[in-house]
């Protein structure tokens, strides 16, 4: 990966304490996958930013290659790599995201 998109993608994940790469938007998620992420932050009152990768085809494989991560969604917490889908629900489900996000 370029050093251009490492530093888009970096600055990016540091432009808020919660971030989200989805595909869509929050109000309107373009895969099921994304759209039960957004629904458990918007259940926990979660202030975040997102991106939707389907806007930039340069950023949706370079964040994959970032996090070593083959999937999206991709949730950032505190600049953090948490996971995607399955990771954050078992994590809501648990408490620990709630912990994590300081809900």
């Amino acid at each position: 990966m370029d050093k251009e998109l490492q530093d888009k993608i970096q600055g990016l994940i540091g432009s808020k304490k919660i971030f989200l790469f989805m595909k869509g938007t929050p109000d309107a998620p373009m895969c099921g996958f994304s759209a039960g992420v957004t629904n458990v932050l918007r259940s926990l009152g979660a202030d975040y930013n997102s991106f939707n990768v389907l806007s930039d085809m340069s950023v949706r494989e370079g964040i994959k290659e970032f996090a070593n991560w083959p999937t999206i969604p991709q949730l950032y917490i505190d600049g953090e790599f948490v996971g995607g889908h399955d990771i954050v629900v078992e994590m809501a489900r648990s408490g620990e995201l709630q912990k994590k996000i300081g809900v």
